[in-house]
C-alpha cells in the first residue's frame, strides 16, 4: 500500500447512523481513489468512549452500509482505540504544554477568527511552574502544541491554495483523551495516506494538520474538501431530517440509494459503482454540494 500514489482513507466515527451526506463523501473518495488504481482504507474514529459505548453495534452497522453501496476497502479495518500508544509517542515528540482555561475564559480570551475558528491567545503559555502546580491542584489540564504563531498553506483540489494560522490548539483534552487533531494526523502518516476527501465543513482544519504532520514527519496529503449535502434550510443534513440513512430509506434497495449519490455527484443515476468508476469525468472533479429535499438528492 505504501508504494501506491494514491491512497485515501475513510474515517467514520460510530456513534450514529451514517447519512446521505457521509455516504456521499465516502462514495466521492473511493471513485477518486479506485479511479486511479489507488487505496482506500478504513479507520474507525472511536476515541469518545462513552458515545461509543451509547451507541452499542453502530460501527458494524457503518460498515456495512458501505458495503451495501459496493464500497469495499483495502486491508483491516483500523481503530483509534487500538492505537493509543501512537498518540502518546507524538505528543511526547512536540513542544507542548499545559492549558487550565475553562471553554468560556477561551472565547472571552480567543483572538478573532481565523478561517472559522477562533485562535487561542496562548493564555496559559507563559505560566510558572508554581503557578501550573496550583492550578493543577484543581483542575486537569489539555495539552496544547506550542505552534510558535505558524502559519500554513495547503493545497485542495477544489478551493486552491488555503492558507491558515496555525493556533496553539488541543493535542490532549481536559478528561485526558487524545484530540482529534492530533489522532487523524498520526493516524494518517501511519497509514501511509497521501489524499484525503471529506466535507468542506472541515477545510479550515487542514492547514493546522498538515502543518502538524510537517512537525511529526510525515508530508501533508493532497485534499478534496467537497460541498455538504444540506436540507431545504442550508443546514448540514442530519438524524432530524427523516429518512437520511440507508436503513430509513428501506425497502429502497441499495442501488437505488447509490443512483441517487451518482446522481448528485453529477455521474448520473449509476446503480453499480462499476458504473460510476466509468462515469467518471476527465478531470475527476466533482465537488458541489446538494441539497435533500422531498426523497431528491439534487
Amino acid at each position: 500500500m505504501d508504494c501506491m500514489p494514491h491512497v485515501d482513507r475513510y474515517a467514520p466515527s460510530p456513534t450514529s447512523d451514517l447519512h446521505l451526506g457521509n455516504l456521499r463523501t465516502a462514495l466521492a473518495g473511493w471513485l477518486l481513489a479506485r479511479s486511479v488504481g489507488g487505496g482506500w482504507l478504513m479507520r474507525v474514529e472511536d476515541l469518545d468512549a462513552d458515545r461509543v459505548r451509547a451507541a452499542q453495534g453502530m460501527e458494524a452497522r457503518n460498515l456495512a452500509d458501505l458495503q451495501a453501496l459496493g464500497l469495499g476497502w483495502d486491508g483491516p479495518v483500523v481503530r483509534q482505540s487500538e492505537r493509543l500508544e501512537l498518540y502518546r509517542d507524538a505528543v511526547a515528540s512536540l513542544p507542548t504544554y499545559e492549558c487550565f482555561c475553562t471553554r468560556r475564559e477561551i472565547a472571552e480570551a480567543a483572538s478573532a477568527p481565523h478561517d472559522g475558528h477562533r485562535a487561542y491567545p496562548g493564555t496559559c503559555k507563559g505560566l510558572s511552574a508554581a503557578e501550573r502546580a496550583e492550578r493543577r491542584a484543581t483542575r486537569r489540564p489539555a495539552v496544547r502544541v506550542d505552534s510558535g504563531g505558524a502559519t500554513f498553506a495547503v493545497e485542495d483540489d477544489h478551493a486552491g491554495r488555503v492558507e491558515g494560522v496555525v493556533d496553539d490548539f488541543v493535542l490532549v483534552r481536559g478528561d485526558g483523551a487524545f484530540a482529534y487533531n492530533l489522532a487523524v494526523v498520526v493516524d494518517d502518516i501511519d497509514m501511509g495516506v497521501t489524499h484525503v476527501t471529506r466535507g468542506d465543513d472541515l477545510l479550515s482544519s487542514a492547514p493546522r494538520q498538515a502543518w502538524l504532520t510537517r512537525q511529526l514527519g510525515g508530508t501533508p496529503a493532497t485534499y478534496a474538501h467537497i460541498g455538504l449535502v444540506v436540507n431545504e434550510e442550508g443546514q448540514r443534513l442530519a438524524k432530524r431530517d427523516g429518512a437520511v440513512t440507508l436503513a430509513d430509506l428501506a425497502p429502497l434497495p441499495p442501488a437505488d440509494v447509490l443512483a441517487l449519490l451518482t446522481d448528485s455527484l453529477g455521474l448520473g443515476r449509476c446503480r453499480t459503482t462499476e458504473e460510476a468508476l466509468a462515469a467518471m469525468p476527465g478531470d475527476q472533479r466533482f465537488f458541489s454540494g446538494a441539497v435533500w429535499r422531498d426523497g431528491v438528492l439534487a
